[in-house]
């Protein structure tokens, strides 16, 4: 009911938009834009821009960006002009009613005064696709992206769809990305200029699927170092940039309902819903009651009387909820506002809410084995996943001349409850088991930004300034097991296990304050253009984690427990059945459960851009890391342990262009970055996971990694969005961390480690293609379908250990593919995405238990979309992951060295589930709110 309360607002909106619509009446158009150098790709501020045989102009900003409004419907010319570079006129450029003309121009240098009196002139169309064709050829490193104009032909909802199109970056569990089949440990994340925290504490991870596809001015994802970027990576460092000053203002809004193959109308269990659980947040009735003892040293003394008298207090959570999964919903409202001042500058803001909410179901099956290969245990899973995600973004900006001011802030909110219902048996004391999970996890994020671009003075410096603050909370109000066992194919009941029926309450805190600043000096070396920059960056964390952990235990007359044991979920831990005569619960928290960490980052950094000639282009430089880490804990003899990192680290990085002709390059880069231990990685909790029956445990002797880098590419842009590349990389790592099953473990609680390994490399090659298709023939139809593939072959190698397998996390290649269909005279939109991630292993073994690795699988997804109502709405269809394939961990068979799944019987099946395949079906309608207003 309350999802249907929802959709009726999201109604009413869009009919309010609708009635907007029609009232409006006919408005004058704008132009706007941005000019660039055509051989830097830096953006030229203060060039004068003038409508052709009027005396109406601007200049551009700090951002290269200029506005002309309050335009007449029609055709327009305009001339670009500035010192030191060639005059251009851009002809053509249409106006339409209540509607802002977008023309990206790029400026030539004068090699001579006298051909600063030389006049270019181009059409609109043939400036647009040259601006976007500079900026794929541009950058200083070996980089792939993708612009908001490209994004704005895509049928993409979020950023992490986006990220799909990026050359070598492939998207896991729609969200995380995998940079040339590394794991997500060896990537970093920006949004705009500040170092994302990761949203997942337990793992270095952002999830992209949280920031909106129509907010993102453009994506960057760095393959190589250079000295402005953090020295944290190995694969890739990505750079979200989100717009702020809208062209125009708009209003959008979106509604999606998704149909799921296994799941939809179909029976979903759980433990009962909360009130606030559709929106992302638990209503405290999850927690600890309020007067609950606050730790186990002040719980555990008490008498039984005491302890029953406060273990009564926690609800009876376990009874099940059956009822049918209703489909997927997805739903955003954007509001962009541009307000142009009087003194010429302007004033922009953008606010977006978004929503999602999914009831889903997986199919799976898992088993462990002894070190003879016999099955351990073997069982059957239904896991039903409630997920909620609760959006909020918010950016504003005031853009006059040659400065900027920016506050950019993003509130994301997840909520996802998994309820596991397993059966099965296990043959250590030859048992069928009944066993329930509901592993439920809150989490947030806050990120703020205050930013500032400046130029200063004649020699026009350019100064970059950031201010930010992270928060991320992960809260598992009330993880509950219950594990019933009867003997293996008999007929008595099952029976409660008291020890295996738990109850965990933990929470997490970690805040982030971050500063840089950096600052460009343009300079002429040997009669060559040339930047200097440099910068700082302070970074300090701070993360306070708590958890409790409780199971319960039976302390009535043993003439009674086997009455109790064998009652239904609902009704085993009623009131009546709570107290000295029954079950209480016994609280088993460790010192190790609890922790406090902190760190602090300090780094600087010199570079220098400068041509050599008209060939080459060199950008090389070094940055500098002081990185210290403590995390405070206490061990299982109450001693006082402290993990520490200090580091030094100077990280030299050198990127060299040369320039073969107008559409090639080939470029080299050369690097040394880090990998550092995350703070879950150091800590001693011991987290036992009863789904894959697990204990993961932190190192506190954890190294960093040292990371060398080698990149050799080369590159040909036959015309704008199409690109041909091959590259080859080389990377070697000192000590690199992974993750390793403990050789002391048993299949009842398999041991988790992080380990640092000696050493390891690895070599790989890239290509990157996308190619329209107008070369085949003359059809029409052709000049409107792209074809497009990445692929990664990549070989690594651990080192030094006297085995031979490859680096954990490591893929052993990657491929892309696909088709995308675009009709600009019918607005039809199809795309057809072929994805494929190599086997990797996910987690190390040791001698007599072979590693286990995660299987490759097809996924395939399509998408086919629709412009109506005059380009205003769209409406999409979604299919995704058709084939349905499951995704499986294994091991190989002893003296197998085929590294791919072959099959159970075979290999040894570890884990193998499937999540169906969905169909989503999306309206959004977008509505101009020009005023051509002025203040």
């Amino acid at each position: 009911m309350k999802h249907n309360n929802l959709i009726r607002i999201f109604g009413f909106f869009f009919l309010l938009i609708l009635g907007t619509q029609a009232l409006q009446a006919q408005q004058n158009g704008k132009i706007s834009g941005k000019v660039t150098d055509s051989k830097t790709g830096e953006t030229l501020i203060g060039l004068t821009v003038k409508i052709t045989g009027a005396n109406l102009g601007a200049s551009t900003d700090v951002e290269g960006r200029f506005t002309l409004g309050n335009l007449t419907p029609g055709k327009y010319s305009l001339t670009f002009s500035y010192v030191g570079y060639q005059t251009k006129n851009v002809t053509d450029i249409e106006v339409l009613s209540g509607k802002t003309t977008n023309v990206d121009v790029i400026m030539e240098e004068a090699s001579s005064l006298a051909l600063q009196e030389v006049v270019i002139t181009a059409t609109v169309r043939q400036e647009s696709i040259s601006a976007l064709y500079a900026q794929q050829k541009n950058n200083i490193s070996i980089s792939s992206g993708i612009t908001s104009e490209l994004i704005r032909r895509t049928p993409d909802r979020n950023t992490s769809e986006v990220l799909k199109r990026v050359s070598g970056a492939s998207i896991q569990d729609n969200k995380f990305v995998i940079i040339r089949g590394l794991a997500d440990r060896y990537n970093s994340s920006i949004l705009n200029n500040a170092v994302l925290p990761s949203s997942e504490p337990d793992r270095k991870a952002f999830s992209f699927d949280i920031i909106p596809a129509n907010l993102i001015d453009r994506i960057v994802v760095n393959k190589t170092a250079s000295a402005d970027l953090p020295g944290d990576f190995a694969g890739g460092v990505i750079q979200v940039i989100t717009r702020d000053v809208p062209e125009e203002n708009f209003l959008n809004i979106s509604v999606s309902t998704g149909y799921n193959s296994q799941s939809t109308f179909k029976d979903f269990t759980s433990n009962s819903r909360n009130k606030y659980d559709f929106l992302g947040f638990d209503d405290g009735s999850r927690s600890l009651p309020t007067g609950f003892p606050a730790s186990f040293q002040a719980y555990n003394p008490l008498s039984t009387a005491e302890k029953a008298k406060f273990s009564s207090q926690l609800k009876n959570a376990y009874g099940e909820v059956v009822s049918p999964a209703i489909p997927s919903q997805n739903h955003q409202i954007t509001w962009g506002n541009r307000t142009d001042l009087k003194n010429g500058g302007s004033f922009g803001s953008i606010l977006s809410v978004s929503y999602r909410n999914s009831q889903n179901m997986a199919i799976a099956e898992r088993k462990d084995y002894e070190f003879s290969g016999t099955p351990f245990y073997e069982y059957d899973e239904d896991v039903f996943k409630f997920s909620t995600n609760l959006g909020l973004l918010a950016n504003f900006a005031l853009v006059k001349g040659s400065n900027k001011f920016a506050f950019k802030t993003m509130y994301n909110q997840g909520f996802e409850d998994n309820y596991t219902s397993r059966t099965g048996f296990t043959t250590d004391n030859i048992q069928d088991v009944r066993l329930n999970v509901s592993d439920l996890t809150q989490k947030s994020l806050l990120n703020s930004q205050l930013e500032g671009e400046h130029q200063i003075g004649e020699k026009q410096l350019k100064l970059n300034w950031n201010l930010n603050y992270s928060r991320v909370e992960r809260d598992q109000p009330d993880q509950r097991s219950m594990d019933y066992r009867r003997s293996l194919g008999s007929t008595e009941p099952f029976r409660l296990i008291d020890r295996n029926t738990r109850r965990l309450f933990s929470d997490l805190q970690e805040n982030t304050f971050g500063g840089q600043t950096s600052l460009s000096i343009p300079l002429d070396l040997f009669n060559q253009q040339a930047t200097l920059k440099l910068g700082v960056l302070k970074q300090m964390k701070e993360r306070e984690f708590n958890a409790r952990i409780f199971n319960y235990l039976f302390v009535g007359p043993s003439v009674f427990e086997n009455s109790v044991s064998s009652l239904p979920k609902d009704q085993i831990f009623a009131p009546k059945n709570i107290g000295e005569n029954g079950y209480i619960l016994n609280d088993f928290t460790n010192n190790t459960d609890n922790y406090n960490a902190n760190s602090d980052l300090n780094a600087g950094f010199l570079m220098l851009d400068n041509k050599l000639g008209e060939k080459f282009r060199l950008s090389y430089g070094a940055r500098i890391e002081a990185f210290t880490q403590t995390l405070n804990a206490i061990d299982f003899s109450g001693q006082a342990v402290a993990a520490k990192q200090d580091n030094l680290d100077i990280l030299p990085s050198l990127n060299l262009t040369y320039k073969l002709n107008e559409k090639s390059n080939v470029r080299l880069s050369g690097s040394q970055t880090v990998s550092r231990p995350e703070f879950r990685e150091l800590a001693l909790f011991n987290y036992y996971d009863f789904i894959s029956q697990t204990s993961v445990t932190g190192n506190p002797a954890l190294k960093r990694a040292k990371i060398v880098n080698a990149d050799l590419r080369y590159e040909v842009y036959p015309s704008a969005g199409e690109t041909f590349t091959v590259s080859a990389f080389y990377k070697n790592f000192n000590d690199p961390i992974e993750q390793r099953v403990n050789s002391n473990s048993t299949p009842v609680v398999r041991g988790i480690n992080y380990l640092n390994a000696n050493s390891a490399s690895s070599i790989g090659f890239e290509l990157d293609i996308r190619k329209k298709l107008d070369f085949l023939g003359n059809q029409a139809w052709l000049s409107n379908l792209t074809a497009f593939a990445n692929a990664s072959y990549i070989k690594s190698k651990v080192l030094g250990e006297g085995i031979d397998r490859p680096l954990q996390g490591q893929s052993p290649y990657l491929i892309n593919a696909g088709f995308q269909y675009f009709s600009p005279k019918t607005e039809l939109t199809f795309t057809s995405v072929y994805n494929r991630v190599g086997q990797r292993i996910f987690l190390v073994g040791y001698q007599g238990y072979g590693d286990i690795y995660e299987n490759a699988r097809d996924v395939i997804d399509l998408q086919i979309s629709k412009r109506v109502l005059k380009s205003r709405a769209e409406v999409k269809l979604n299919i995704g992951d058709i084939l349905n394939q499951s995704t499986v961990f294994y091991q190989n068979n002893e003296g197998n060295t085929k590294q791919a799944y072959e099959g159970a019987g075979i290999d040894r099946l570890i884990n193998s589930s499937r999540l169906g395949t969905n169909v989503s079906l999306s309206f959004s309608y977008n509505i101009g709110l020009n005023k051509n207003n002025k203040k």
